[in-house]
Formats: C-alpha cells, structure tokens, sequence
C-alpha cells in the first residue's frame, strides 16, 4: 500500500468517526482543492469509492459541474480563460451545497441532484450526480478556499478542507500532456498552460492557510500534514 492509499485510508477512518459522534450532522461535506493537475479527481475518485464501500457515501457534488456552458463565456468574453474564478456559477455552487447541507423537519437530508463536467463535450451537463441519505458529500475543485470572485462562502459551508500541493514544475508537465490529449496542440498546449492554468495554480497555492490539510505531494505520493 502506498503512501497515498494509507493517506486516504486514514482520512475514511476519520470521517466514519465523525460521522458516528453523537451531534454528527446528516451530512458532512468533505472538499479536495489544489491546482489545476494537482490530482484533485483521483482523490476524491478514491475516497468516493472507499467511502461507498463501507455505506458511507452519500454523493458528489463537483465544482466543475458549475463552469458557465461555453455559449455563456462567449457572451461574456471570458472563453479565452475558461477555467479562471469567475468562469463558474459560483451562487448555483453555493446553493447546492445548502441544499445537501439542509435537513427537513424529521432531521432528514433531502435527495439534491448537481450538474457534472463532461470533458468529452467541454460542457457541464445538469443534473448529473445524484446525493441522496446520510453520510459524507465529497466535493472537489480549484477554488474551494478563494476569498474573492464570491468564492469566499465555500470555505464555511465545507466541514473538512483538504488541499493538495504539487511542485508547479510537476503541475506544468501533466498539464501540457493533458491539454494535448484533449486535442490541443504542443503549442496552444503550452500556451495555454503558462497563460491560464499557471496563474490560477498560483491563485490556489495562496489560499492554503484556509484549508484544514494539506497533503504535499512531490509528484508521486502525498504526504498528509494537518493544518
């Protein structure tokens, strides 16, 4: 088992505590942020996974699911950096998140469907992930800690932030090749990159002081450091 696995690992046997407490709330709402090619997905891909394994998943709510649709950014002018804060429907974000965080009068959560990122189609596409019961709601993405772009209501309606920290030089690599396999060419990928992702990987980086951890990872593994 890796370093990352036992990380991930750890963090279940956490959250499955919390969830046990006594004053537990329904849900918990636990967020992965970090740099665009930090590996964010990967993260919250396993913890979902680990976490639907012992019954504790209730969903997902990601925050790429919220990226205005590509007609919208040609409206506004900001296509060009797709991908930057104020690309996203932040208040629909926000909002979701009350939802999942809400409970009825009973004390039960109600179902809450979110929109997704489909890649293949450089479009969010509605309702596409389903939260439902109790348990934990894991959400991911770049901006969960920002303090400007109306971002700064995410932070509070979180209950555990966990950042990860790729060396930028790590970040740049990965995000060349990915560009690349979604078609871009060496060139437009690397501009890309260097134009769009690099300063808002710096614009993550800053926010670190706002999360609960933060995991450095070197390229390989992650190493957890509670903050």
């Amino acid at each position: 088992m890796t370093a990352f696995d036992n990380a991930c690992t750890d963090l279940v046997d956490r959250l499955e505590a919390r969830l046990a407490a006594p004053d537990a709330p329904a849900r918990l709402v636990v967020g992965i942020t970090g740099a665009p090619g930090s590996g964010k997905s990967t993260l919250a891909e396993g913890l979902t996974e680990a976490l639907r394994e012992k019954g504790l998943l209730a969903g997902t709510v990601p925050m790429d699911g919220f990226h205005m649709s590509n007609a919208v950014l040609d409206e506004l002018g900001r296509h060009g950096r797709k991908g930057a804060p104020d690309t996203f429907d932040v208040a629909g974000y926000l909002a979701v998140l009350d939802r999942v965080r809400a409970t009825g009068p009973d004390g039960e959560p109600a179902e809450v469907l979110a929109p997704v990122y489909r890649r293949d189609l450089h479009e969010p596409v509605a309702a596409g992930a389903r939260v439902t019961g109790r348990g934990v709601v894991v959400t991911e993405g770049n901006y969960l800690a920002l303090e400007t772009h109306g971002w700064e209501g995410a932070r509070e309606r979180i209950d555990l932030l966990v950042m990860l920290d790729v060396p930028e030089e790590v970040l740049i690599r990965r995000l060349i090749a990915r560009h690349k396999d979604f078609g871009r060419s060496p060139a437009d990928a690397a501009h890309w990159v260097r134009s769009v992702d690099v300063p808002n990987a710096r614009l993550v980086a800053a926010t670190a002081e706002r999360c609960d951890e933060v995991w450095e990872l070197d390229g390989e593994e992650p190493a957890p450091h509670e903050r």
